[in-house]
This record gives structure tokens, C-alpha cells and sequence, in this order.
């Protein structure tokens, strides 16, 4: 909990305290809340898991379905709008920014839902979709539309989102 406060500090310049970040950054309070769902999903608790997250939707405008796995020191900044489906996997030290979609393109029951690895950066309103992988320390544009893998250490942009530039 700590190193994911430390991580606000770290990556977003207007947070100015750890208490700051702990009252009044959405972010935070939807990735704990998620954190306490996804236990009671993977428990296989009813219905539980889905109220909290729903009340971390209202209370946070962020919503992440139970069932997705999010990594350690993810950041949320400016979260409004933010949607992660149920199949999602979210790497350690990801930053998601606001009206980011990590959604599914399939209705059957598998998973549908991108994979984001470690160190990836997607900017405000990007959307990645379906059973993709999003490689290690890459960077989504603002506003991209994302449907196809993404090698590590690239940047994609545009619609369709397009490999502009790959660092090894």
C-alpha cells in the first residue's frame, strides 16, 4: 500500500502528500476496493464482489469488473471514465489515464479481455481491445484504438493503433 502511494508521488507531480493522495485521488480508493472484490471473487463469493465494484463506480467514476487482475503500484490518474473488463490483466507499474477502455470483442465465455505487461503507459481515452498483449514498457496514444499485439518498448497511435516507434 505504501509503495502504491509512493508511486503517486513519484510519477504525478501535483501530489504533494501521501495523505493528499490517500483522501482525495479516485484512483486509489477504486484499486482498494477492487483489491478487497477481486478476493471475494476469486473466493467465489456471490454477488459481494459486483456491489463493490459498483460502488467503486459510483463513488470513483472508475470501473473495474471483480474478476480482473491488476498488478502492484498501478496508477490511475484523472480515472473518470476508466473501464477494465472482467478477463483484464494488468501488469506491476502500469499507468491508465482517464476514459481509458480495456474491453472485450467477444460475447462467449473465455478470455476477452487485453493483457498489459509491466510498465505500460496508456494515454487519456485509448482504447485496447479484445484477448491482446500489450508488451513490456510500451506506450499507448491518446485516443488510439488499440487491436492487434503490441511488440514491448513501442509506441502506438491512431486509429487503428499503429507501431510509431519501438525501443529495445
Amino acid at each position: 500500500m505504501f509503495k502504491l502511494l509512493d508511486s503517486y508521488l513519484k510519477y504525478d507531480p501535483a501530489a504533494k502528500s501521501i495523505l493528499e493522495v490517500l483522501l482525495f485521488y479516485p484512483g486509489i480508493k477504486a484499486l482498494l476496493l477492487h483489491r478487497i472484490a477481486h478476493t471475494l471473487y476469486q473466493l467465489g463469493v456471490p454477488l459481494l464482489p459486483r456491489m463493490l465494484s459498483e460502488i467503486g463506480r459510483f463513488l470513483t467514476g472508475i470501473e473495474i469488473h471483480p474478476g480482473a487482475q491488476i498488478g502492484q503500484n498501478v496508477i490511475i490518474d484523472h480515472g473518470m471514465g476508466i473501464v477494465i473488463g472482467e478477463t483484464a490483466v494488468v501488469g506491476n507499474s502500469v499507468i491508465l489515464y482517464q476514459g481509458v477502455t480495456l474491453g472485450g470483442v467477444s460475447t462467449k465465455k473465455e478470455k476477452r479481455h487485453p493483457t498489459l505487461e509491466d510498465e505500460v503507459i496508456v494515454g487519456a481515452g485509448a482504447k485496447v481491445l479484445g484477448n491482446i498483449v500489450i508488451g513490456k514498457a510500451s506506450r499507448i496514444g491518446a485516443n488510439s484504438v488499440v487491436l492487434k499485439d503490441v511488440p514491448p518498448g513501442s509506441t502506438v497511435v491512431g486509429i487503428p493503433g499503429k507501431v510509431e516507434s519501438f525501443r529495445n
